[in-house]
């Protein structure tokens, strides 16, 4: 009864099969990745180590499958739910409690969200209203790998939740997928926030490519000064626009905008500070170890696996593209005042697409500082990927 043999004949001859080998390798090398080349650690770890211990036989600490068939009236109530899989899998594990109560019913995306709002400034966008559109333009990546996923035949929720990788949202496709396919969710997590990490490999040749040098080198004007008086109102009046036009969207835009607000107010530093800190550090741990839980042989080691990981890389190059593009065309608009680089910013992978629009810009230019401009349709980008993935569950829900 040891994890590599059944010598007794009871449960089948080999336990620990090939299956569970390779997913113990590939947990090991995200450990590897996120240890050696620091990418995204802060998740990368506890998925890759979760996804080694849920890949070894017989230790009960996850029991549960991840994708199933909830009888209609149960999805989203978690003790329903719970007693129903109690009652036809047989006792949790941990990790199966840390997966139905804290991911699958959306708690810990909305508070990562909450945390996210408390950590951003969104002061380069209301300074420059105007950035927020190539934050919009790179919700193109969404639709064009949503497209693809669609012609090689993956289903309509399964394309919408592949698509969602192309915001670089980690919480946010993860909401979708937990709500649309949860059968995918490890595979569309584990591209996200792989590809998340590697926003400074993938987008420079994009940037390169569609931009010349002279472009590259374009300097903008300084922002304008933000008033406290900005600051506050905007995560109010936000929240209400976007929760009145697309209702779906109202819990991760609400949450965001309401640490938003806590930030901004000036008056909660503390409860500020417990949201950027404490919080977010609790509740990261919970969705590593639970989109971890997902990676298990049976449900990730599959074909559908590896094209989401090869789509993922489509979602984020054609994201890339649309923003530059859409830069190009601001630039000519206005003039020749705008570098288009930091329409590349507009995927939401905050702050890590703006530096590199900032270091592609010292590079052909090292007095160039255009970071506060990238940071515009950065965050703007957050706003768009959640509003997408709102229409999204309204649409598909």
């Amino acid at each position: 009864m040891t994890g590599f043999i059944d010598f007794l004949g009871t449960l089948g001859f080999l336990q620990l099969t090939v299956g569970n080998l390779i997913m113990i390798l590939v947990g090991l090398t995200l450990v590897y990745l996120a240890i050696k080349y620091e990418m995204e650690p802060l998740l990368l770890l506890p998925i890759g180590i979760t996804a080694v211990l849920v890949n070894l036989p017989l230790n009960g600490i996850a029991n549960w499958p991840v994708a199933i068939n909830l009888p209609q009236g149960i999805e989203g109530n978690i003790f329903a739910t719970l007693t129903y899989m109690n009652q036809h899998y047989g006792s949790p594990g941990l990790f199966d409690i840390i997966y139905y109560t804290l991911v699958k019913t959306e708690i810990v995306p909305l508070l990562i969200f909450f945390g996210l709002g408390a950590m951003t400034d969104f002061g380069p966008m209301i300074a420059d209203p105007k950035t927020a559109l190539m934050g919009a333009a790179a919700q193109i990546g969404v639709f064009v790998a949503m497209l693809t996923a669609l012609a090689i035949g993956f289903n309509l929720h399964q394309s919408a939740s592949i698509g969602i990788i192309g915001g670089a949202d980690g919480p946010t496709t993860i909401y979708l997928t937990t709500k649309l396919a949860p059968e995918i969710l490890a595979a569309t997590a584990v591209a996200a926030y792989s590809y998340m990490s590697l926003v400074p490999l993938i987008q420079p040749p994009i940037i390169k490519a569609l931009t010349s040098p002279e472009e590259r080198k374009i300097r903008m004007e300084q922002l304008r000064p933000v008033s406290k008086r900005e600051k506050i109102l905007f995560p109010i009046i936000t929240m209400i626009v976007i929760g009145l036009l697309v209702p779906s969207a109202a819990p991760l835009i609400g949450m965001l905008m309401i640490g938003n607000l806590f930030r901004e107010s000036g008056v909660v530093e503390r409860l500020s500070k417990a949201a950027q800190e404490e919080l977010m550090n609790i509740v990261t741990i919970f969705l590593g170890l639970g989109v971890g839980s997902t990676m298990r042989a049976e449900s990730f080691l599959t074909a559908q696996t590896l094209e989401i990981l090869g789509l993922g890389v489509v979602a984020f190059a054609s994201a890339t593209a649309g923003g530059v593009l859409f830069g190009k065309l601001m630039k000519k608009l206005s003039g020749g005042k705008i570098n288009p680089m930091i329409g590349a910013a507009g995927v939401s992978a905050v702050p890590m697409s703006a530096r590199v629009v900032q270091r592609m810009a010292s590079e052909e230019d090292p007095g160039n500082f255009i970071l506060m401009h990238a940071m515009g349709p950065n965050v703007a980008g957050v706003i768009g990927t959640a509003v997408v993935a709102g229409v999204f569950l309204a649409l598909l829900g």
